[in-house]
């Protein structure tokens, strides 16, 4: 069996509010370190209402101090937000707190619009400049062991030698993570086109690193169990509400789902919603098991990140809980 992860975005849902979110964040991972899934990553996302995470390093700590042994971590910091030493200094922290268990995924993108990414990093004057590789060669100096000479240092996190991995939705990100010899987790949950391609390139070039003499993909995937096809439909609605309003420039909470999408989008907007979450897999748990065994054998994937962006909580829990029932070996 393919291990399988986890990425919450800490929705906030229609009817709902923050601070349910992320309670529902925390019975999420203490449900799913039973189950065995392998890790459990939530996403930096700024100035948008239906998500929760945007202090991604304090979630983090939460869910680890929740939970004993699975790993925590992002998927990920938005590197071109924040000083790198910054962000070595607070995972260095929660790597201290939680020896062992904690992941850092790297993005590219400023994971929100343009005024609220100026707000960011307001006091750093970079504009158009692109120094994500650089930063990202810099972080891992923060929590390599230190060097003889080193004159800044993370503390915590100098020798904590926390797992870095690349994220992405096109080439860059695979490309740089194969020059570098670091995992690659590529976002086909919401941008599937170069999915394939980006694998390619990403093991085809791969260079091995002392701490990855392989290269390691994961791929992020929209699963949504439930105990029926047309049950698993119908939750999958919500996601599909949410994608629409991306494609109007709309995003608000998580909408609760409808017995039917029709009227409620054009063919075009069906087509661009199909199209950006063509890698989903919803149904009964034979119909899900399915998916995934076509899936892992077209790509050939090292693991799995499913996100499930359900309106109902103990659906949500229900899911997951299907989800790691699956033999897929069967």
């Amino acid at each position: 069996m393919t291990p399988l992860s986890i990425l919450d975005l800490a929705p906030i849902v229609e009817g709902s509010n923050a601070a349910a979110a992320l309670a529902n964040s925390i019975a999420l991972v203490c449900h799913a370190e039973p189950l065995g899934y392998r890790r459990f990553w939530v996403a930096e996302h700024h100035n948008m209402d239906g998500i929760a995470s945007s202090a991604t390093a304090v979630v983090i700590g939460q869910l680890a101090a929740a939970t004993q042994k699975i790993r925590v971590g992002a998927g990920g910091i938005m590197l071109p937000n924040h000083a790198p030493l910054v962000i070595a200094e607070q995972f260095g922290t929660l790597a201290t707190f939680f020896p062992g268990r904690i992941d850092l995924g790297l993005g590219r993108a400023p994971g929100t619009d343009g005024p609220t990414m100026r707000a960011l990093r307001r006091h750093l004057d970079r504009a158009g400049e692109d120094r994500f590789p650089e930063d990202v060669i810099e972080l891992q100096s923060y929590l390599a062991p230190e060097r003889e000479g080193q004159v800044v240092r993370a503390v915590p996190g100098q020798g904590t030698e926390v797992p870095i991995w690349l994220l992405g939705s096109s080439l860059y990100s695979a490309q740089l993570a194969a020059y570098l010899g670091l995992p690659f987790a590529f976002a086909s949950h919401f941008a599937p086109e170069m999915l394939m391609q980006a694998l390619e390139l990403y093991r085809s070039q791969y260079r091995p690193s002392p701490s990855h003499p392989k290269p390691y993909a994961m791929m992020g995937i929209n699963i949504i169990v439930g105990d029926s096809d047309a049950e698993a439909r119908y939750l999958y609605t919500s996601l599909q509400q949410r994608f629409l309003g991306m494609q109007r420039g709309k995003r608000g909470l998580l909408p609760r789902p409808v017995d039917s999408m029709a009227g409620l989008w054009s063919a075009a907007e069906q087509a661009g919603v199909e199209r950006m979450l063509a890698e989903s897999l919803l149904g009964s748990p034979a119909t899900v098991a399915a998916g995934l065994r076509a899936t892992q054998a077209r790509t050939g994937v090292d693991e799995f990140i499913v996100a499930c962006a359900v309106h109902d909580a103990q659906a949500r829990l229900r899911s997951y809980q299907l989800l790691a029932e699956l033999n897929l070996g069967a």
